[in-house]
C-alpha cells in the first residue's frame, strides 16, 4: 500500500488533530497546551522517543519525536506550532476559542501533517523497512521573537537539535494555490527579515513660529523620500528587495512642533550581499538628518536569514511528488518576500521547504496572516504522504546529496 493510500486511511485523524489545534491556538513561546497535546499524540506511537524541556528542545515549549533503527543517516522534518494575535472571522465548528489568537498561518495544518507523517513512518520503522533516524521537530515560536531577539528556531539549534541531522525538510500551506498544486524553488526562496528603528531629534516649538525651530517633522519628510529611493535607485531592479517604513510616531498636538520623531520598518531581500547593502544604504541615508541640522539614532535588528533551498533536496521533492501524485501541478518559482525562521536550520544543514496548495475559496481576507484564513483539509493527506515518501527514499538510499543530482536539480530549477 502506498503512502498516499495510507494517508487517506488516516485522513479523519489528520482533520481531528488540525481542528483541535485550530480551536486552541497559542502565541509564540506560550504553546504549553499545544505541547501537551503533541506529547500525548507522540507517546501513543509505538517506538517513538519523545523529548521536551529546555535542555533537550531549547525552550519550555515544543517537542522532538524520534524514530530510529540505530544505523544510517538522520533526517529531520519540521513543523511550526505557534499562532498569531489575530481575531478569527470564520464561523465554523472549529473556530478559535482563544479570543484574539488564531492559527492564521496554517501552523495547525503543518503540525497535523507532521503527526500524520510520524504515524505513517512509525509502522515502516517497526517493520524494519527503514535504516536510519527520523527527527520530528515540532518547533515553537516561528512568528515572534523573545527578549533576546530570537525566534524559536535558533533556540533549538543552540540546544543541539540539529547536531546529528544530515538533511531537513519542511512545508508550508499556501492559501493562494488550489489543492493539487505545489510550489517549489531551488536556491534563495524566501527573504531575509530585518527591522529598523530610527529616532530624529531636533528643536521644536510653537507651530505658529516654525522659523524658531529646526523641526524634526520637516526632517522626517526629507528622510522618508530618501528612504523610498534606496530600493528604487541604489539596488538593481533584478534583485528582489523591500525597504518599508511601517510606523511613524511623535507627540500629537495641533500647535506644537515636537522635539522628537521615531520611525520604524522592515528590510527584506533574497541575496545576503544585498541584505548588507540595504543596511549600509539606510545608515548612509539617515546621515541626511545631520546635514539638515538634527541628530539621529538608528537601530537595525537582524532577523531571519534568507531561506536557501538546496537544489538536490528540491529535486527529491519534485521527483517524489511527480511519482506519488502524477496529476499534481508543480509550479516553479520563489515564494515571495515573506520570512520563515526555518531558514536558520537551512543555514546549518542542507534541506528545503516547499509550498503546498490548500486554497479554500475566494474569500476576501483569507490570505496568510488574515482573519478569514483557512485550510482546505484535503491538503493534509497529500502533505503527509509527500513527506513520508521523501523520508523513506532518503533513508533507503534512493536519494543522496551527490554532485550529479545537485547539477541536475540546479539545471531544472535554477538558483
Amino acid at each position: 500500500m502506498s503512502f498516499l493510500e495510507q494517508a487517506i486511511e488516516i485522513k479523519k485523524e489528520l482533520i481531528r488533530s488540525r481542528r483541535q489545534l485550530h480551536q486552541y491556538p497559542e502565541l509564540s513561546f506560550k504553546e504549553f497546551e499545544t505541547t501537551a497535546f503533541l506529547v500525548k499524540k507522540l507517546q501513543a506511537i509505538k517506538g517513538m522517543i519523545v523529548l521536551t524541556g529546555v535542555e533537550r528542545v531549547g525552550l519550555p515549549t515544543g517537542v522532538i519525536g524520534i524514530l530510529s533503527s540505530g544505523n544510517g543517516p538522520t533526517i529531520a522534518v519540521r513543523a511550526d506550532i505557534d499562532a498569531l494575535p489575530i481575531t478569527e472571522e470564520n464561523h465554523t465548528n472549529y473556530t478559535s476559542k482563544n479570543n484574539g489568537v488564531m492559527h492564521a498561518c496554517g501552523h495547525d495544518a503543518h503540525t497535523s501533517i507532521l503527526l500524520g507523517t510520524a504515524t505513517l513512518l512509525a509502522e515502516k520503522m517497526r517493520k524494519k523497512e527503514l535504516s536510519g533516524t527520523i527527527k520530528f521537530i515540532f518547533q515553537p515560536a516561528e512568528e515572534d521573537i523573545d527578549v533576546s531577539g530570537l525566534t524559536g528556531s535558533p533556540h533549538l539549534i543552540q540546544a543541539g537539535v540539529l547536531n546529528d541531522v544530515d538533511v531537513a525538510l519542511a512545508l508550508h500551506v499556501n492559501p493562494e494555490q488550489p489543492v493539487g498544486e505545489v510550489l517549489v524553488n531551488s536556491g534563495y526562496s524566501m527573504a531575509s527579515v530585518d527591522t529598523f528603528k530610527a529616532t530624529i531629534q531636533a528643536s521644536g516649538g510653537h507651530a505658529a513660529y516654525p522659523h524658531l525651530a529646526t523641526d524634526p517633522i520637516w526632517m522626517l519628510g526629507n528622510l522618508l523620500q530618501a528612504i523610498q529611493g534606496i530600493v528604487a535607485r541604489k539596488i538593481s531592479p533584478l534583485e528582489p528587495s523591500v525597504l518599508s517604513v511601517t510606523h511613524v510616531e511623535t507627540t500629537p498636538s495641533f500647535n506644537v512642533i515636537p522635539n522628537e520623531v521615531t520611525l520604524q520598518g522592515t528590510i527584506r531581500s533574497y541575496n545576503p550581499d544585498i541584505r548588507i547593502k540595504l543596511q549600509e544604504e539606510l545608515r548612509n541615508t539617515c546621515h541626511l538628518i545631520s546635514v539638515l541640522g538634527g541628530e539621529y539614532k538608528l537601530e537595525i535588528n537582524q532577523g531571519e536569514p534568507v531561506l536557501y533551498n538546496h537544489p538536490v533536496v528540491i529535486y527529491w521533492l519534485t521527483e517524489t511528488i511527480s511519482d506519488l501524485l502524477p496529476n499534481f501541478k508543480i509550479n516553479i518559482g520563489p515564494y515571495g518576500l515573506g520570512g520563515e525562521d526555518f531558514s536558520h536550520m537551512l543555514e546549518k544543514v542542507p534541506g528545503a521547504m516547499f509550498f503546498l496548495g490548500a486554497k479554500v475559496d475566494e474569500r476576501e481576507n483569507g490570505g496568510l496572516h488574515m482573519p478569514q484564513f483557512d485550510v482546505n483539509e484535503e491538503a493534509l493527506v497529500y502533505g503527509a504522504a509527500i513527506m513520508a515518501e521523501t523520508v523513506t527514499r532518503y533513508l533507503n538510499g534512493n536519494y543522496t546529496l551527490s554532485l550529479e543530482k545537485e547539477e541536475k536539480g540546479a539545471d531544472m530549477h535554477g538558483t
